[in-house]
């Protein structure tokens, strides 16, 4: 490990020690705000404090076991020691520099993911279909909870646009990697040529925002108005202006529920919504000034990158961003993303190990 990163390590120890201070004083509770900040820290920091004591442990077992080999005796427990000490020092260390990445706080949030159909036409619009059948697959394979917070049913089946809000911890953290452009290359079901085609979709990951972060929209700048809902029929379609559409006049953005039969749960799943997208909206507007001075490994999640393409014909994925391309189409259709997340995720932390290895 480099004399810098031991550095932070014992710079880290020194603010356990505060926090342990702090916290015992009693002082801090009485805001109850910041106390729970702090007890947060002092288990996030006494977390990694205590992995980097047993990784300084095991540095000096090893140097026991070395200076044992002298001794015939012990030369056969030594080898075995060193042996262990080294592969627990490998893996204490590689755990030691992933944990003092920045971590993103929206991560461990639910996440509202909306796919909208692109260039293309009805064939971009079953495209979307597939997406959302993949994404549900795939939701259900982690065991999260999905609901549907508007759609927009295409004529020949499919979405012109379909917003999904997922409730899981952790769940913006897996499908963050998923915004940008996907493009489609397959025979359409209408082609009676047999020519491939290429359409495109574009897919948005929004974290959901707590509650008492959420952004506080003015009721002056919004324009709320009642419709019926559209659907593919039944008791309750079309009977009440039950649905809502939500515009922020400000920006321009716009969010609708009809997914419920009640009013009032409709405009709050919209509000929501529509406070995810402005939420969204300036945290692009912040990522784009620093990719200004860096360009990232993964991408800048604009929805105008095209980041992925799925080769039908040849049953191939390619993601862009990293060169990555897996020759099992249908199974990554049904839902099995777990490879592609993964590999993102192990981008994305080789990326900021870089860059931490580069300030070091």
């Amino acid at each position: 490990m480099k004399d810098s990163l031991r550095q932070q390590f014992e710079r880290l120890a020194f603010r356990l020690s505060e926090l342990d201070t702090i916290l015992a004083d009693g002082s801090a509770a009485s805001d109850m705000k910041r106390y729970r900040a702090l007890s947060k820290e002092q288990s996030e920091v006494g977390e990694l404090v205590s992995q980097y004591r047993r990784y300084q442990q095991r540095e000096a077992d090893l140097s026991a076991a070395r200076e044992m080999l002298e001794d015939q005796d012990m030369a056969d427990m030594a080898r075995e020691e060193i042996i262990a000490a080294c592969a627990d020092i490998a893996a204490l260390d590689e755990s030691l520099q992933l944990a003092l990445l920045p971590r993103d706080p929206d991560d461990e949030r639910n996440a509202f993911l909306e796919i909208r159909a692109g260039t293309g036409g009805d064939e971009s619009a079953l495209f979307a279909g597939d997406l959302a059948r993949m994404y549900l697959r795939f939701c259900e394979r982690q065991g999260w909870r999905t609901e549907v917070m508007s759609e927009s049913v295409s004529d020949l089946g499919g979405y012109k646009e379909l917003v999904l809000r997922v409730e899981a911890p952790g769940a913006y953290g897996k499908l963050k990697f998923e915004s940008g452009g996907h493009r489609v290359q397959r025979v359409p079901a209408t082609e009676s040529q047999g020519r491939i085609h290429t359409s495109a979709c574009t897919v948005a990951v929004m974290p959901e925002p707590d509650e008492a972060e959420e952004i506080q929209l003015n009721p002056a700048e919004l324009r709320i108005d009642t419709f019926r809902a559209s659907g593919a029929g039944g008791q309750h379609v079309n009977k009440t202006d039950s649905a809502i559409r939500i515009t922020h006049l400000p920006t321009g953005l716009v969010a609708e529920c009809q997914d419920d039969r009640s009013q009032h749960r409709n405009k709050a799943k919209a509000m929501a919504v529509l406070a995810a997208r402005l939420r969204e909206k300036d945290r692009s507007e912040r990522a784009a000034k620093e990719a200004a001075t860096r360009k990232g490994l993964i991408g800048s999640g604009d929805r105008s990158d095209r980041i992925r393409t799925y080769n039908f014909p040849q049953g191939r994925l390619t993601d862009h961003r990293i060169n990555l391309t897996l020759y099992k189409l249908d199974a990554i259709m049904n839902g099995e993303l777990d490879e592609v997340v993964r590999a993102m995720q192990a981008a994305q932390a080789a990326e900021q190990l870089a860059l931490l290895e580069g300030r070091s």
